[in-house]
């Protein structure tokens, strides 16, 4: 639990994103931003104490724009995480009759996470992408009465509409992962993980494999690896990685240590708490 007062989160009111920060700190004060990077310059200037941002979902992988920011933002560290269960709920004004729905709203992701849903009993409707899955109601009421929206349900409390499919995702294990974003890392708890991302001059053979050997020889594991491309030159990377422990811990620090003379880039994004998935 954060003692920040003012929590930054990617909204607007009724995201999941809001679902998790109320998860984390409801007694906080949490004010919507629109964007990602909004979010980590708030946190970076001071105008908000921590900032929440999706991360990762189970089925469709890692948020690019949660990673570029971490990568190239000073000022930033993951200081806690949060996994919520994603569940999707089709939405549309009342009295809507689902056999005349013809286009159907939603974030990217959300779309994506009700493939199979919408393949089954909504083949010929258009799908659009809106900005948030919240932002997808408001475009379905703008829209006609043909027009539904996938959504928390949350979002259908807001606005007053009627709920005509629930738990629509493909998958029952649809899980993200939210990180907490600080200007400091959390203390050690005996429980936690830490995240970095480093890059090499030059490709070689068995840069990568020596580097993670850092981590294998003193029995740290990896918990996720990753890269991202620099935005420089075709075919040049920046790898990120999860792995057990705080930076803090000796084997941790060892392993950072070996590491960063291989690299041309290290960054420690956070040591962190990890989130006991019940």
């Amino acid at each position: 639990m954060t003692l920040s007062k003012t929590i930054g989160f990617l909204g607007p009111i009724g995201t999941y994103t809001e679902q998790a920060a109320l998860l984390y700190s409801s007694e906080s004060t949490l004010t919507p931003l629109p964007t990602i990077p909004a979010i980590g310059d708030a946190v970076a200037s001071g105008e908000t104490d921590q900032g929440i941002v999706p991360i990762e979902n189970s089925l469709e992988g890692s948020v690019t724009y949660t990673l570029d920011l971490l990568i190239t933002q000073s000022g930033l560290s993951i200081y806690n995480e949060i996994v919520i269960p994603i569940e999707h709920y089709l939405m549309a004004s009342h009295g809507t009759k689902t056999s005349d729905i013809s286009i159907i709203y939603s974030h990217p992701q959300a779309l994506a996470q009700c493939r199979t849903f919408l393949h089954s009993h909504y083949p010929d409707a258009q799908q659009v992408a809106s900005l948030s899955t919240v932002a997808a109601v408001t475009d379905m009421k703008n829209s006609g009465p043909e027009a539904a929206a996938i959504a928390p349900y949350r979002a259908a409390e807001l606005h007053d509409v009627e709920i005509i499919g629930q738990n629509i995702q493909d998958n029952a294990n649809n899980l993200t992962r939210f990180v907490v974003l600080s200007g400091t890392d959390h203390p050690i708890t005996g429980h936690d993980k830490t995240s970095i991302c480093f890059a090499f001059d030059s490709d070689s053979p068995g840069s990568l494999y020596s580097t993670l050997g850092e981590f294998a020889h003193r029995t740290i594991n990896l918990t996720k690896v990753e890269s991202r491309p620099t935005k420089e030159s075709l075919g040049q990377y920046i790898f990120l990685i999860d792995c057990d422990g705080h930076r803090e811990d000796r084997q941790v620090k060892e392993a950072l240590g070996a590491i960063s003379s291989k690299v041309s880039l290290l960054k420690i994004l956070g040591s962190y708490p990890k989130w006991d998935l019940k």
